[in-house]
């Protein structure tokens, strides 16, 4: 149960927006350095570090997914092994 919750919250806060989730960095480490003996305090410190676990996360993946990749590549030299973006398209 507890490692259910868990695995929500996760895939959750992966689907919210990088950039916006960075930008509250400073205003819950502000939260953070203030101790209060709240659960405001408590849980400002919780999403702190949940951020931060989100950009280790995503500096870890972009660290590890080029290795990955050559080894990909060294394996299957036949297949192409680029990263690309869907072709998206403007539906009015």
């Amino acid at each position: 149960m507890v490692e259910d919750t868990l695995k929500k919250i996760a895939r959750r806060i992966m689907a919210l927006d990088e950039e916006t989730l960075i930008s509250l960095v400073p205003k819950y480490r502000k939260r953070m350095e203030k101790f209060e003996p709240t659960a405001e305090w408590e849980e400002s410190v919780i999403i702190y570090f949940i951020i931060n676990g989100y950009r280790i996360k995503n500096t870890q993946f972009n660290d590890l997914i080029q290795g990955y990749i050559e080894e990909q590549k060294k394996k299957n030299p036949n297949e192409d092994w680029a990263i690309s973006r869907p072709d998206l398209r403007l539906i009015k």
